[in-house]
C-alpha cells in the first residue's frame, strides 16, 4: 500500500482538515478524512477500467457540516437509534441527546462524525485514535478508541474498531457510507443480496418494537439476488414506515466472520461483498437523503444504498437482542471489510 495526504479544507472553527489517500497495485484507491474519519472517495476500476468512485461525498469541508446524512462518516458512541434517547445501566439511568423523532440517532448532535482525529500510519494501516470523555452526549465512561482502515492488493478495504471504557458504556460503532457501483444515478437496478433470515420490525420511527419478523416470502427476503426496486414500492406496512428500506437485517450474532451482503450493478459490471463479525446490518435505500449536488453533480433520494454493519439498533432496550454493553476494561474489537471485483 502507498498512501499520500493532501489538505482538504479548514473548518468553521478553523482547524485543517487532512485527506488521506491510500493506494493499491490494481488502480483501487480510497480517500479518507481526519473530519468523521470520513471514507470521502472510494475508486475502483469498472469493467471496462473506467475508474469509478463508488461512494457519495463531498468536494469540501463546508459541505459535510453543512448538509446532513452522514455521507462516508465514522459512527459512535452509538449507531442507530436508541429509544426516547435514555437507558439504564447497572441500575442508573442515564439520558442521551435527543436528536430525532424523539430518539437519540447516530452518537446525538455532535457524534464522533463530527470531530477531528489524530491520523498516523501504521504498517499498512491508517490509524485514527480518538478519546470520548465521561458524559459526552450523556454516555457513561471514557473512551479510547481507533478506527483503523486497510486497502489491500485484493481489492479490499478493511474497516477495524478498537475501543476501551473505564466504565461500563455502550458502544456500537459503524459506518455510513453509502454506495452506488455506478458512480451515479438511482441504485434502483441494481442486485443487492443480503444474507439474513429475519429482520427487526420498525415503528413509524424506524425505532425497533422487538419482534423479528421472517424475511422468506415477503419485500424484505433478499437471500436470492434481486433489484432493489423490484419490491420497495409494494403497500407494505414495514416499507411505509421507513418510506422505503430502513431496516436491521439478522445475521448470525456468534462472532464469526460471515458475508453479510452482495451488492452489484450490471452497468459498472462491479460486485461489492460486505463481510462481517457484528450480528446486524442496516440496509438503508436512502430514503430520506434530499436533492443536494455532491463530488459529481446531483444526487438525492434512492441514490445510493448504505450496508451499516452493527449490533442491532436500541439493542439495550430489548433483551432478545444482541447486547450493546462494553465492560469496563473489556477490549472492544469489530471488523467489517468491502470486497470488490469485476464481473
Amino acid at each position: 500500500m502507498r498512501y499520500e495526504t493532501s489538505q482538504f479544507g479548514i473548518t468553521k472553527a478553523g482547524q485543517p482538515v487532512t485527506a488521506y489517500t491510500l493506494h493499491n497495485s490494481n488502480g483501487m484507491s480510497a480517500t479518507i478524512l481526519d473530519y468523521g474519519c470520513t471514507v470521502q472517495s472510494l475508486i475502483v476500476p469498472d469493467k471496462y477500467s473506467k475508474p469509478t468512485d463508488v461512494v457519495l461525498g463531498y468536494n469540501t469541508v463546508e459541505e459535510y457540516e453543512e448538509n446532513g446524512g452522514f455521507l462516508g462518516a465514522f459512527i459512535g458512541r452509538v449507531g442507530n437509534r436508541i429509544g426516547k434517547g435514555s437507558f439504564e445501566l447497572n441500575g442508573q439511568q442515564y439520558s442521551l441527546v435527543i436528536n430525532d423523532r424523539g430518539n437519540h440517532l447516530h452518537g446525538g448532535k455532535v457524534g464522533f462524525d463530527k470531530k477531528i482525529y489524530k491520523a498516523q500510519v501504521v504498517g499498512d494501516e491508517l490509524v485514527f485514535n480518538g478519546v470520548s470523555p465521561d458524559g459526552e452526549e450523556g454516555y457513561p465512561g471514557t473512551l479510547t478508541f481507533t478506527v483503523r482502515y486497510r486497502l489491500d492488493d485484493a481489492n479490499t478495504f478493511h474497516i477495524t474498531y478498537n475501543a476501551v471504557s473505564d466504565k461500563d458504556t455502550l458502544f456500537n460503532p459503524t459506518n455510513h457510507s453509502y454506495f452506488n457501483l455506478a458512480g451515479s444515478g438511482s441504485v434502483l437496478d441494481h442486485e443487492l443480496q443480503i444474507f439474513a433470515r429475519q429482520f427487526c420490525v420498525a415503528d413509524e420511527n424506524c425505532l425497533p418494537t422487538g419482534e423479528l419478523m421472517n424475511t422468506e416470502g415477503s419485500p424484505f427476503d433478499f437471500n436470492q439476488p434481486k433489484k432493489i426496486g423490484t419490491d420497495i414500492l409494494q403497500p407494505d406496512a414495514q416499507l411505509r414506515a421507513g418510506n422505503g428500506y430502513d431496516h436491521n437485517f439478522c445475521l448470525s450474532d456468534t462472532g464469526e466472520w460471515k458475508k453479510a451482503a452482495r451488492l452489484y450493478c450490471a452497468e459498472s459490471g462491479i460486485t461489492m461483498w460486505c463481510c462481517t463479525n457484528l450480528p446486524g446490518i442496516q440496509f438503508y435505500s436512502a430514503n430520506g437523503l434530499t436533492e443536494r449536488n455532491g463530488k459529481y453533480g446531483q444526487m438525492g433520494k434512492r441514490g445510493a444504498i448504505c450496508l451499516e454493519t452493527q449490533v442491532w439498533p436500541d439493542a439495550i432496550h430489548h433483551a432478545n437482542f444482541p447486547s450493546p454493553v462494553l465492560k469496563a476494561g473489556e477490549m472492544y474489537v469489530s471488523q467489517t471489510a468491502y470486497h470488490f471485483s469485476v464481473d
